[in-house]
């Protein structure tokens, strides 16, 4: 592709003309390009900060598209709704949401190239269709894009922070009505595998969250909406806060429940996933722009000892 910038483009970064022009790629793509030497700018190399100026001849070679080594399966998925652009489904709590190391097979990807033939390289070829994930525990909404632009599109939506994402967690202790949880999250300083609000390096994470019901002070139905999208936000932020995910056993070791009755102690050993569900997602269909929303029902094993603890609550206090 040949381009010859325009006097109305002049003083513009490279990486956001080239974004603006190539509408069907996203600006982290055309900066990967950029970087990796498929664009110059008057037969010379650029970086994607460098402004533009009037008559300049862009060319870009997009490198060639890599055959994707992702295999196909036949695997159960739940879906919320279809149409020719967009799939939801209810992710299934222990099913990661693609292939990396450790897990090539039985994942969402596996899942969806198998649903959707032609969804192999949308995106990329390593995440075809994927959007935004979900950890392997963790259940409920997803969405994700069967071309391009769609991809794009929703790629712009939650980056922009467009999009509503509201959660239902069983957290330990009882929890304040509702509040606002705003701290920085990034690596933690000695657990490379996990998040801390101690980071020294953290990005802006905020978290709001209402109480829907309390179980006798052990433990509390919380409602939680992300304002941002931090990797186990709302895991990490609950626990800085005293008030850990029921089986989270990351971010929930401290918190034994040694305070609490045997009955209840027994009850938060049963669960084998951090208790948190993605119940509600809201945004705009990345092609008609109409206002969208879909909920998820609980899956059984959050919907089971939701019931359970409502029976031990009335049977006596928790501690």
């Amino acid at each position: 592709m040949q381009l010859i910038v325009p006097g109305r483009a002049a003083g513009e970064r490279l990486d956001r003309y080239l974004t603006r022009v190539l509408a069907q790629h996203s600006r982290a793509t055309i900066q990967r390009w950029i970087r990796e030497g498929h664009v110059t700018v008057d037969a010379g190399q650029a970086v994607p900060h460098r402004v533009v100026r009037a008559g300049e001849v862009i060319v870009v070679r997009p490198p060639p598209v890599v055959p994707s080594p992702l295999v196909a399966q036949v695997l159960p998925l739940a879906i919320l709704y279809e149409d020719a652009d967009i799939l939801v489904l209810n992710k299934a709590a222990g099913m990661v949401v693609h292939p990396g190391a450790g897990q090539l097979q039985g994942t969402v990807v596996n899942a969806l190239l198998a649903h959707i033939p032609d969804l192999r390289g949308v995106g990329g070829v390593e995440r075809p269709g994927i959007v935004h994930r979900l950890d392997k525990g963790t259940s409920g909404v997803m969405i994700v894009a069967k071309h391009d632009a769609a991809h794009l599109a929703l790629t712009r939506q939650f980056h922009d922070r467009h999009v509503s994402k509201t959660y239902q967690a069983l957290c330990i202790g009882q929890v304040r009505a509702s509040g606002v949880i705003e701290a920085p999250i990034g690596r933690h300083p000695t657990h490379r595998t996990a998040m801390s609000t101690e980071s020294r390096r953290g990005r802006p994470a905020m978290t709001r969250w209402r109480v829907r019901e309390v179980f006798a002070t052990a433990v509390s139905l919380v409602e939680v909406d992300l304002l941002t999208g931090r990797t186990h936000q709302i895991r990490v932020h609950m626990s800085a806060a005293g008030h850990p995910l029921v089986g989270d056993g990351v971010y929930g070791k401290r918190a034994t429940g040694r305070h609490l009755l045997p009955a209840w102690r027994l009850l938060l050993a049963e669960a084998r996933r951090p208790m948190l569900h993605a119940w509600r997602l809201a945004l705009a269909h990345p092609c008609t722009g109409l206002p969208m929303a879909w909920e998820a029902p609980c899956p059984e094993d959050f919907s089971t000892m939701v019931r359970q603890m409502r029976l031990l609550a009335r049977a006596g206090e928790a501690v």
